[in-house]
């Protein structure tokens, strides 16, 4: 037993590190994949049909309406190509028309009115929305994608035919409502009332995408939040404000960015409902740009006044962007 014991002790412990540095055999297997390695020029390849039909579709017509905008650029030089380069003569022509400043007050107060409206009833659509059962979420948002799917042109018209003098719905039910002044109203022929309609079709086809949207967002804001929210009391206002916004902030800027910009160059609903009349009473920056352009031939004060609508945009954005980052600072 001894002898026994002593053999099993004295056998060598295997060299279990030797066997964990054992080579692989050589042979046909996956190999781990190469750091540091480029990707070569095929994602860049992949993505230039894309890069190049933007280029053509967005940045060379505005670079060429740039261009127009400093030459004298008429009938003449679109057919013979001969322009001449002017400067800023065409901005300084266009800045003193006094007519050019009425219409800039009218569409900064069509965009402002538009824009608030759209917001307003988009957000109240989606609150709505959020609170109904699965059948009435299901047939409110396929009302609004449906008004949302009609096209521009097509509702233009059907708003023409609604408020048409003779045979418009409109002035039918207001007659037998008893106003028997809207008998035969003349809703296009005064301008007040044309720009209050242009008012509604815009907001009727802007609201159904803000409200979705909104909506959207709506659904990524935790139910405990407005749990510990009712908890603690807060009114319905009150949770709006402190819990509810907040956290849809980012995609209310951009709904809101996106309005701005919609309603800023509204042109087809105008275009084909009152060609910008009566006088200029529905004349807003793109319609007198299509008009001075078309009517006049003169497409470089077009360019220009289509120029001049860029810039008023994008600093309507940029301010209310900046104003909202210093709120955003301030909180913090």
């Amino acid at each position: 037993m001894t002898a026994v014991r002593e053999q099993t002790v004295s056998q060598p412990v295997p060299n279990t590190r030797r066997i964990r540095r054992t080579r692989r055999p050589a042979g046909p297997g996956p190999r781990p994949a190469p750091q540091d390695r480029g990707h070569g020029i095929w994602p860049y390849v992949l993505i230039a049909p894309a890069v190049l039909g933007t280029l053509y579709l967005l940045v060379y017509p505005l670079g060429r309406a740039v261009v127009i905008s400093l030459q004298d650029f008429g009938l003449r030089q679109l057919v013979l190509g001969d322009a001449r380069f002017v400067g800023f003569d065409n901005y300084r022509t266009l800045l003193g028309d006094s007519r050019f400043w009425e219409v800039v007050r009218r569409t900064f107060l069509f965009m402002a009115v538009d824009v608030v409206l759209i917001m307003v009833l988009s957000t109240l659509v989606a609150l709505m929305i959020e609170r109904l059962g699965r059948f009435g979420r299901t047939a409110v948002l396929s009302a609004l994608v449906l008004t949302w799917a009609m096209p521009v042109i097509a509702a233009t018209t059907v708003f023409r035919w609604l408020f048409h003098s003779e045979f418009g719905i409109v002035n039918a039910v207001l007659t037998d409502l008893g106003f028997t002044s809207f008998e035969r109203y003349a809703w296009f022929a005064h301008g007040p009332a044309a720009f209050a309609i242009l008012i509604a079709l815009v907001v009727w086809q802007s609201v159904p995408f803000a409200a979705i949207t909104l909506y959207s967002a709506l659904t990524t804001v935790p139910v405990e939040l407005y749990e510990s929210a009712r908890l603690d009391g807060a009114s319905g206002p009150r949770i709006f404000r402190s819990v509810t916004f907040p956290v849809v902030r980012p995609m209310f800027l951009l709904v809101f960015s996106l309005e701005v910009i919609w309603t800023f160059k509204a042109f087809v609903q105008i275009w084909v409902m009152t060609n910008g009349g009566p006088g200029d009473a529905t004349t807003i920056l793109p319609v007198y740009a299509v008009q001075t352009a078309l009517s006049s031939q003169r497409y470089d004060l077009g360019s220009a006044a289509s120029m001049v609508t860029v810039v008023l945009m994008s600093g309507v954005l940029v301010l209310y962007f900046r104003q909202m980052f210093r709120q955003e600072d301030e909180r913090a």
